[in-house]
């Protein structure tokens, strides 16, 4: 998905993806990445290189 025009990414989001080992961060495509940054809904496959990363909320 092509970014908009002004549309900039979360910064928040940005220094989780620079925080990441280098071993994760070899693996995300940029369409992942992008994803991430922009707040978009994650592919399954970013969610899975993610998996121990993430925290699950609880209902």
């Amino acid at each position: 998905m092509a970014k908009l025009p002004n549309e900039k990414p979360n910064p928040e989001r940005v220094a989780v993806l620079r925080s990441l080992p280098l071993e994760v961060k070899e693996q995300i495509t940029g369409e992942e990445a992008e994803a991430f940054m922009y707040g978009r809904e994650l592919p399954d496959s970013l969610l899975e290189k993610l998996k121990e990363y993430l925290n699950e909320e609880k209902p």
